[in-house]
């Protein structure tokens, strides 16, 4: 019998059929270098029986363990890079523990799956009182336990996420995926980026430096990063957007692919699972602006950032931001750097 979940061919063919050639839509600069670093973060698969184009998963290292006693750890730290992650997912969904999973979510009974990220399990419950519970907006997991009602009429791609997300702790976290795209770029220039910011990063020896290129590192004060001013006309592809959390301090990072100062869209990328189901992961997003104001800050009102915050699974406490344009401005407000040796890469091609 075949598997449920075929890999796709040669791992990159499929996935990259699915999309456009990156060169005709973007052109050879670095947009589109970029978009082929973001690209490497899908991959096909058949998922009972039906084609998903599977977006890497988020994982951030102890993000759900406060009330777990010793907590776990992700996959190398939620740091990983896509190259590395794509076999161990297509492990996960080769297991017979997904297969069975896969037919619990087809066997056309609704159910509440209540999924033990600490012990990597996942169980059901059908009681009617539960089901109930759940549709009348009473959510009763915890942070380390999501519950999530199901229909029973066949596996879909927000559940793919929550089984790799629950139970095979694989995945990057946003400052794991802005590094894979840096090196991406520098990789395109002969640079190896690790090595040539090792001393930057703090790296020990035998370290590995995209553990320590965090979102703390593109918003120190080394050398390395060059701030922006966060004035539309001043950004640039591959620069970085910081949002900065509660205590002052910047907890999440993007990065921009593309400005177009004509129609005035930014599209820029991130790695994060407050988002809407099917984009939980990596995925684009965008920011409008009036062509005719380049000259105010992304800290202005009048921008339109598209990008929604919803709670990781339903029921839990949403964001509290409802989009990321509320978030930019919040806290004092985020703000843009720049890696001053991917900038003196792309001024040199």
């Amino acid at each position: 019998m075949l598997s449920t979940v075929l890999h796709a061919q040669q791992d990159d063919a499929r996935a990259i059929a699915l999309f456009s050639d990156p060169v005709r839509v973007w052109g050879t600069g670095v947009e589109s270098l970029i978009e082929q670093a973001y690209r490497q973060c899908f991959r096909a698969y058949i998922i009972g029986g039906k084609i998903m184009n599977l977006r890497m998963p988020f994982a951030e290292n102890h993000e759900r363990d406060s009330l777990v006693q010793g907590g776990w750890e992700v996959l190398g730290q939620g740091k990983a890079d896509a190259a590395s992650l794509w076999p161990v997912i297509s492990r996960a969904l080769q297991s017979e523990d997904f297969n069975r999973y896969v037919e619990a979510l087809g066997d056309g009974k609704e159910k509440v799956i209540v999924f033990d990220i600490a012990e990597q399990k996942w169980s059901i419950s059908e009681d009617l009182f539960d089901i109930a519970r759940m549709k009348a907006g009473s959510y009763h997991g915890l942070p380390h336990k999501p519950y999530v009602l199901v229909s029973g009429n066949g596996i879909e791609q927000p559940d793919v996420y929550n089984y790799l997300y629950c139970i095979a702790w694989t995945g990057m976290d946003c400052s794991a995926f802005v590094w894979h795209t840096l090196s991406f770029i520098a990789e395109k220039s002969q640079v190896n980026l690790g090595r040539r910011l090792a001393r930057s990063l703090g790296v020990p020896h035998g370290g590995d430096p995209s553990v320590y290129a965090g979102t703390a590192f593109y918003n120190s004060t080394s050398s390395e990063i060059g701030a922006v001013h966060d004035t539309i006309r001043n950004l640039r592809p591959a620069d970085i957007i910081l949002f900065r959390a509660k205590d002052g301090e910047m907890a999440h990072s993007a990065i921009i692919q593309s400005v177009d100062f004509s129609r005035g869209v930014i599209r820029y990328l991130q790695e994060t699972d407050e988002a809407p189901q099917q984009e939980r992961g990596v995925h684009e997003s965008f920011i409008y602006f009036n062509p005719r104001r380049p000259h105010i800050s992304l800290k202005d009102e009048s921008i339109v950032w598209s990008q929604m915050r919803f709670s990781p699974f339903p029921g839990e406490k949403d964001s509290a931001f409802s989009d990321d344009g509320r978030r930019y401005r919040a806290y004092g407000g985020g703000r843009v750097v720049r890696l001053k040796l991917i900038s003196n890469l792309l001024s040199s091609n």
